[in-house]
């Protein structure tokens, strides 16, 4: 149970995250160390999302 609700939520967070570094992109450029900063917060969420789905 609680392990489904985790993904439900972190799932919820990647979302969020991803539409938050596109806007950033948008506005400042891809190569701008926020969006970079926020890609790699994206990349650690997806890998814990990936490890529990595992």
């Amino acid at each position: 149970m609680f392990n489904t609700l985790y993904k439900k939520v972190l799932k919820v967070v990647i979302e969020i995250k991803r539409k938050n570094m596109y806007r950033k992109a948008q506005e400042l450029g891809f190569t701008h160390p926020e969006v970079v900063n926020c890609s790699q917060q994206l990349d650690h969420l997806l890998n814990k999302y990936i490890k529990q789905a595992a």
